[in-house]
């Protein structure tokens, strides 16, 4: 799928207030998020699962980082070390170390797609691109299958922050990502209209709610209904007090500093605010895996003092407020990279043995599952190999969405939840 393409899958701000072009600029609520959360209390009683992705866009070098390789000839040039778990990382992810009692290390993915429209497509549908379809990603299944769950949130439930996602598929726009930046800078939205512009914006809403309901009732197929709701959305959006989960900048000085001063650090603090409000799913994108020269100067120097940071900050966070086991959390890029490193002192596009790592929810922390061969250029013997499929199927089983259904595309076939993938039980254990 091209970019183009997942662009115009994205709820982006533009569409969502494009209805509103002749309403006023507006500014962002400028009430705290622990105002905020105070104001909804009343409709945040019971717990709801969430998921959190953290995508690493080009594909990372998942054998320097979670899969060390020490003495082999493709070992690199990182050392291991000791984590809280009975697992070795990089010696360059120490805070996330301490943590590694909460997550897993899935060391034996074996996947199909080594290009990276297409691996991203992949990993985030569990189906493999098909021009007669487009599936929908992660955030599109998590958000309808736990709308139920949803009834008093007023901001979308599938939010990517600092990058697209990939879009709803057939289950319609009601279910695409609104797309943020880190800084969660969302303008022309206030909560604080003064009454006689909330008659005016009142009277516009209801005369174009009435259009829609005419556009409707012509039974056009499926686009006039989710413009509706998307209609409906943006209200919502314009009057409520759940937009002050975007303003990471409300938080203490000291929380943003544990964070990071950096977009993947500021956009993981907004996925846990986004969750502690109600949101079901968020991407955080942390892109520039694509290491086909200087991969060792990349990692050390940028990339993983910016993941150590993000990610150990998110997990320690989400357990101190107890919204860990509630919560899923999955990293993982398209692909990973060449055990061997090439002639830039590099490594290339490798689908064959590679690493994800997934924590929260129901699932089982503190182990690495699966094994790579004492070079990593293969699943090891005996070891059992884990798809796309099996990792969507094994995040939503944690989130007690039922894999038993199947989803009726556009054009009438049966499309099987998470691609009918198995649930990886040992995680589970």
């Amino acid at each position: 799928m091209s970019g183009h393409a997942r662009f115009t899958d994205c709820m982006t701000r533009r569409h969502f207030l494009s209805h509103l072009a002749a309403a006023s600029t507006l500014a962002v609520p400028a009430a705290s998020f622990t105002t905020a959360l105070r104001a909804n209390a009343a409709d945040l009683k019971r717990r709801h699962k969430a998921a959190i992705l953290l995508w690493m866009g080009g594909g990372p070098s998942t054998i320097d980082i979670w899969d060390l390789k020490p003495g082999a000839t493709t070992g690199g040039l990182f050392k291991p070390i000791a984590t809280s778990a009975d697992v070795q990382i990089c010696e360059h992810m120490p805070q996330t170390a301490r943590l590694m009692h909460h997550l897993a290390i899935i060391r034996s993915m074996s996947t199909r797609e080594a290009d990276h429209d297409r691996g991203r497509y992949y990993m985030h549908t569990g189906y493999v691109p098909n021009p007669n379809i487009t599936h929908p990603s992660y955030g599109a299944v998590v958000s309808h299958e736990l709308a139920s769950e949803l009834d008093d949130l007023e901001i979308p439930p599938f939010v990517a922050v600092g990058g697209a996602s990939e879009g709803p598929g057939f289950l319609g726009m009601t279910y695409a990502p609104f797309v943020v930046s880190s800084n969660g800078d969302v303008r022309n939205l206030d909560a604080n209209l003064d009454s006689k512009y909330r008659v005016r914006l009142g009277e516009r809403m209801q005369m174009l709610a009435a259009l829609e309901k005419g556009f409707v009732a012509q039974r056009r197929g499926r686009a006039p209904e989710d413009h509706a709701k998307i209609l409906d959305k943006t209200l919502s959006l314009m009057t409520t007090r759940q937009m002050a989960a975007f303003r990471v900048a409300d938080e203490p000085p000291s929380v943003r500093e544990r964070y990071g001063n950096h977009d993947f650090g500021r956009g993981c603090l907004m996925a846990r605010r986004l969750v502690e409000t109600g949101v079901a799913f968020v991407e955080v994108d942390l892109g520039g895996w694509d290491n086909h020269t200087g991969v060792f100067t990349a990692l050390e120097g940028n990339l993983l003092p910016r993941l150590d940071q993000g990610m150990s900050a998110l997990v320690e966070d989400l357990d101190q407020r107890g919204l860990l086991p509630d919560t899923a959390i999955i990293w993982m890029g398209e692909f990973g990279r060449t055990p061997r490193v090439n002639a830039n002192v590099g490594r290339d596009h490798w689908a064959r043995s590679w690493s994800a790592v997934v924590g929260g929810a129901d699932i089982k922390g503190a182990q690495a599952i699966g094994a790579t061969n004492e070079d990593g250029t293969a699943i090891a013997e005996g070891s059992p190999s884990f798809t796309s499929e099996d990792l969507m199927a094994t995040v939503l089983h944690a989130l007690g969405i039922s894999l038993d259904k199947s989803y009726i595309s556009l054009n009438g076939r049966p499309m099987k939840i998470a691609g009918g993938g198995h649930v990886i039980e040992q995680l589970f254990a």
